[in-house]
Parts: structure tokens; C-alpha cells; sequence
């Protein structure tokens, strides 16, 4: 089967993680638990590296600094074997950079300074589009009139176009995306544009149905962390309970790569979003028993043992 190419507009940063048994109080000072690290991240990045474990022909458009953390990255992404043709380096700003703060039961917080991402241009975007993608995929570390900019030319262009609905803000104006076919936040997105928590069926499915009202897609897809993930497509939905695994450390990355799975898998399937679900369930289970954002996402061998094992 011929490789799907992947178009992905989006957000590259270096993470610095720290990790804390207990989150200080206002005034408090507390010593790092488990040691610094700077690793590859940025929702972006983490889903390329993630379509591209996966068996992709993925192109990454982005900016990065001229600096230090900008080169460690940009040759990251050569060895995972990303298209870099569309990573541009500013010289007016730094590799954005997150603070990952690890807490002991393996969630996150994370605190993101975009730099150099801030200035992805749309010239930046139009060339991209020149690889003649399958698919874009779009997150929201970027600037979000960036975000509608690379989604109308997708849809000018018939190009399916595939939401990881993260950071959120209740000032983006979702109305104004042209149709996708996912739109997939996790749980404390969903509650910043809906102010409804999905917690269980009910009020997923009155936080789907709000969404739905105002995003226009196919499918809405709240990831939900360890119970799984919640499905609504305008009239039809269920929950999909997650793949347990009892050594998580790190869920920095698992959205990511249960969007990237999720989207990959729905367009090499016949668009099958049911089995995309459960395939990228296994996905991000894999990557929470894995330090690190980029690098904890697996590959497609790695993914398909998980599913084997599940159809049993």
C-alpha cells in the first residue's frame, strides 16, 4: 500500500521536564524529584515524529530558532525520517519552548513559550502545501488565525483536514473552520469551549453535542486519558475504553500520538473511524509507559502487537 502523506502545520518546541512528587504551594519551594531533561516536543513535532514511527510520508511545516535547541531539533527530525523541506529557522526568535511538570502518578502541566513558532507566516503555509498532501493536520500551538489559514487551503483543495484540538482557548472562534473530518479534543479542552466537564456518558455526550453545534466535522473525538475515548458523529455515539497498562510514567504525549494514529489509521481503513479509535487507543497507551514527549511515541509494528492482543 502506498504510503499516505501527511501534511502537519503545527507547533515544534524543546521540553524541559522536571518532575515533582508534590506541586509547591504559592511561596513554596521544592527540589526536582527525578532530574531535568531537554527532549524533543511540541504537539506538532510529537504527532510527526508519531505518523512518521507509524509508516507515514510525513512533511512537517514549522519554525524554529537559530540556536542550539533549533538544530537538535530540526536534526531529530531528519533521523525520524520527517520531510523537512518546511522548516523554516527565524532569526528574531527562540525554539519555543514548554515546561513539562511531571507529577508523581505520571499527568502532566505544562507551561509552553511559542518563540519561533509565533512567526510561521502564511507564505510559510501556501509552499508547504506544494507537497500535495493526503491530509492536514492541524494543532493549536500556533497561532490561530494561522490554524484557519492552512484549513482553508485544504479545503479549497478537497484535502481532508484532521483537528488535535489543543491548548484551548475560549476566544477561537470555531465556527469559522471549514469542515473536517475530526475534531478531537481531551478533557480539560472540551471543558474550556463547552464549560462541561465529559466525566461519564452524559456529559460527554452534552459536551459532543455542543461542540458539534459549532465545529463543522464528520466526527467529534474526546480523548479521555485512562478510560478511554468518546465518539459522536451528529446522531451516533459510544465510548471506547482505553488499553490498561499499569506502568504509565509520562502522558505528555499520548494525545498527540492518539491523533496521529487516529487519523492515520482512518485513512489507510476506508475510513473506518471506529477502528481508528481502538488503534489509536493502543497508541497512546504504548507511549504513556515511556519518558519523554517525541520520543515515547511508538511505531506501527509496536501499535498492531497491542491490537493483536485485543481481538483475542
Amino acid at each position: 500500500m502506498e504510503k499516505k502523506k501527511i501534511l502537519l502545520v503545527g507547533s515544534s518546541n524543546m521540553d524541559l521536564s522536571m518532575n515533582l512528587f508534590k506541586l509547591p504551594e504559592a511561596g513554596e519551594t521544592v527540589i526536582d524529584d527525578g532530574g531535568v531533561a531537554y527532549t524533543p516536543g511540541g504537539k506538532g513535532a510529537n504527532a510527526a515524529v508519531a505518523f512518521s514511527r507509524l509508516g507515514a510520508d510525513t512533511i512537517l511545516c514549522t519554525k524554529l530558532g537559530a540556536d542550539a535547541h533549533g538544530q537538535r531539533l530540526y536534526n531529530f527530525y531528519k533521523d525520524e525520517g520527517i520531510n523537512t523541506s518546511h522548516i523554516k529557522v527565524d532569526r528574531d526568535n527562540p525554539t519555543g519552548l514548554a515546561v513539562v511538570i511531571k507529577e508523581g502518578d505520571g499527568t502532566n502541566r505544562i507551561v509552553v513559550y511559542p518563540g519561533a513558532n509565533s512567526a510561521i507566516t502564511q507564505e510559510n503555509i501556501l509552499e508547504a502545501f506544494a507537497s500535495e498532501p493526503d491530509a492536514l493536520y492541524l494543532g493549536f500551538e500556533i497561532p490561530y488565525p494561522l490554524v484557519l489559514t492552512a484549513a482553508r487551503i485544504a479545503s479549497q483543495r478537497g484535502i481532508p483536514i484532521f483537528v488535535d484540538a489543543g491548548p484551548a482557548s475560549r476566544d477561537y472562534e470555531l465556527e469559522k473552520l471549514p469542515c473536517l473530518e475530526v475534531f478531537s479534543p481531551n478533557e480539560t479542552e472540551t471543558y474550556e469551549y463547552t464549560g462541561i466537564m465529559p466525566l461519564n456518558m452524559e456529559t460527554s455526550l452534552r459536551a459532543a453535542i455542543n461542540l458539534h453545534k459549532r465545529v463543522k466535522c464528520k466526527y467529534i473525538v474526546i480523548k479521555q486519558g485512562s478510560r478511554g475515548a468518546f465518539f459522536y458523529d451528529g446522531k451516533r455515539y459510544n465510548t471506547f475504553p482505553a488499553v490498561r497498562v499499569d506502568n504509565a510514567v509520562d502522558t505528555t504525549a499520548a494525545g498527540d500520538a492518539f491523533t496521529a494514529a487516529l487519523t492515520l489509521e482512518y485513512l489507510k481503513n476506508g475510513n473506518d473511524i471506529r477502528g481508528a479509535i481502538q488503534y489509536a487507543n493502543a497508541a497512546g497507551a504504548i507511549t504513556v509507559t515511556r519518558k519523554g514527549a517525541s520520543s515515547s511515541t511508538p511505531t506501527a509494528e509496536e501499535v498492531e502487537a497491542v491490537v493483536k492482543t485485543l481481538i483475542k
